[in-house]
């Protein structure tokens, strides 16, 4: 049998470093009109130079970065230029990490069919050699075979891209421009389809700037709510304010972090805008972000010095329980559902509203940490893990991991809650072993997951897993005190007294359901006091 891993250290997961808030903008049809014009104008310009961007690859620096944004400024602006420009650079390291990210994984593939394919037909895995499984028929082995080589097709079509650093970027999503060819399965007319595509290649996009006027002036809103666009040249016929500014009819109101929000700009301090418009509902928003200053990350310690919430994720809910600095499940476990079937938009606030009330579950028992797995599922979807479980990698492709965890670590720091990230070995494996039984009784059914929260709880608070790692003593006495991984002998209510069975000499009373059971001081030891004094033997005199 193959040993076990090397588990990672855990620790405290820093806080977001940045903040967007979004407002939705009750707009006229002639602000509509204008914003549109403007949307699609700056949009062209941001297409030709991502284009351009895309040609220099690896050639780019800095001279050629000034050229564009000089071509750009002729057109537009100098604002509205950098503004491009940088979003044009962001895409591109965006496309960039991306493709390495692909490569990666093109070149995983192929390795692990190219291990398997040199297996025999039925060969079994082997840990302790470091063999893979063959395949199960010649069938599958060719198909896979066949599968290899479009791989490798793939992968040198990736590689040679890399080398001259070439992107590959759909402005507006692939995944739109692909439904332009199925619009009866997206439930598209042509006209919906150009509409929503037009909308998504608009740029009302600008960085904010510290010292200006309320942080930004392309795209500036005071603090009263009132929203004006700084045109660009071509347009400035549109223009309804002085300075070839646009100001809208409707006011901006931000709900959420208002305050925060309203006290930055009238410091004048930088906040980034940008304006959308959602064709599926006919509404325009317009978002609100800036950078935050990075906060201090509190250590392990003192993040767990009042215990920690362990948390173990699953598809459809979270299981919790709380425990103290000891390692001691405390209470009841915790369970936050959740549906993962429908739009995006009823699958973002399911989660939403599932660590809302893990939060809140966290404040109420006391807690200042929250422990969860650092899980990663990168690896776990590919056809040649879990090849003929396709049920089980669907799971694993539908569960927002990332999501869950970014989301729960910005929505803790704002409640001032840690979240510390252990390593996710063995935790359902030693938890079901170690701690489900145990705590079942006949008004609680635990499960592998609630005990697996455990585990992770424990592995957080620096505890093993298992309740106990010495063998009990061999008398009755405590000649060698408390065992190891058990509660402090000042804690109460944690670990009671175990019961002491009457024996088989006794059938009256079910083990452990005597008058006495559980009462240390009443076994048969000398000096109990609860014994009568005539009871005692006087001893024995040393002289006659």
């Amino acid at each position: 049998m193959g040993g076990l891993r090397e588990l990672a250290a855990s620790f405290v997961v820093p806080g977001p470093a940045g903040v967007a808030i979004r407002g939705r903008l009750r707009v006229s049809a002639s602000d509509a009109a204008v914003l549109a014009e403007v949307g699609v104008f700056l949009g062209s310009l941001a297409a030709s130079d991502l284009a351009e961007r895309s040609r220099q690859g690896l050639a780019h620096d800095a001279a050629s970065w000034a050229v564009r944004k000089r071509a750009l400024t002729g057109t537009s602006s100098a604002r509205w230029a950098g503004s491009i420009t940088k979003a044009t650079h962001d895409q591109w390291a965006l496309a960039r990490r991306g493709q390495a990210a692909h490569m990666d994984w093109l070149r995983r593939q192929v390795a692990s069919i190219q291990a398997r394919l040199a297996r025999p037909l039925g060969a079994k895995a082997d840990k302790r050699e470091g063999l893979v499984r063959g395949y199960a028929s010649r069938g599958e082995w060719h198909a896979k075979a066949r599968r290899l080589q479009a791989l490798k097709v793939r992968l040198a079509v990736v590689e040679a891209d890399w080398a001259v650093g070439r992107v590959r970027v759909v402005r507006g999503g692939k995944k739109l421009a692909h439904a332009r060819h199925h619009l009866a399965a997206a439930g598209l007319s042509e006209q919906a389809w150009r509409k929503r595509w037009q909308a998504e290649r608009m740029f009302l996009a600008a960085d904010g700037e510290s010292g200006k006027q309320f942080g930004n002036e392309t795209i500036r809103v005071t603090d009263t709510g009132r929203l004006s666009v700084k045109l660009p040249a071509p347009l400035a016929h549109l223009a309804n304010a002085s300075r070839g500014r646009y100001v809208l009819d409707a006011a901006v109101a931000f709900q959420h972090r208002g305050e925060e929000w309203r006290d930055r700009i009238t410091a004048n301090r930088a906040v980034a805008y940008r304006i959308h418009h959602d064709t599926a509902r006919g509404r325009w928003y317009v978002t609100a972000s800036w950078q935050r200053a990075a906060s201090t990350v509190l250590a392990l310690e003192a993040a767990l010095a009042r215990g920690v919430v362990g948390v173990d994720m699953n598809d459809d809910h979270l299981a919790a329980w709380r425990l103290d600095g000891h390692g001691n499940p405390v209470g009841e476990p915790q369970r936050f559902f959740y549906d993962l079937t429908g739009s995006t938009d009823h699958r973002d606030a399911q989660l939403r509203h599932a660590l809302s009330r893990l939060l809140h579950y966290t404040r109420r028992c006391g807690a200042a940490a929250i422990a969860l797995e650092d899980l990663d599922f990168a690896t776990e979807k590919s056809r040649e893990k879990h090849g003929r479980n396709k049920r089980f990698r669907r799971l694993l492709s539908r569960f927002p991991i990332s999501k869950l965890k970014a989301r729960l670590v910005s929505m803790a720091a704002e409640q001032g809650i840690a979240i510390v990230a252990v390593d996710p070995a063995y935790t359902s494996r030693w938890g079901a072993q170690h701690w489900q039984k145990p705590l079942t009784t006949s008004t609680r059914q635990m499960s592998r997951h609630d005990a697996a929260s455990i585990a992770v709880g424990r592995r957080a608070l620096g505890h093993p897993i298992r309740r106990r790692t010495a063998p009990p003593h061999p008398d009755q006495s405590d000649p060698g005190g408390h065992r190891t991984v058990q509660a402090r002998p000042e804690a109460r209510r944690r670990e009671e007294t175990r019961p002491h069975p009457p024996g088989p000499r006794t059938r009256c009373v079910l083990p452990g359901g005597g008058a006495k059971a559980g009462d240390q001081g009443a076994q048969d030891r000398s000096g109990h006091p609860a014994e009568h004094q005539f009871w005692h033997q006087d001893s024995l005199p040393l002289s006659p």
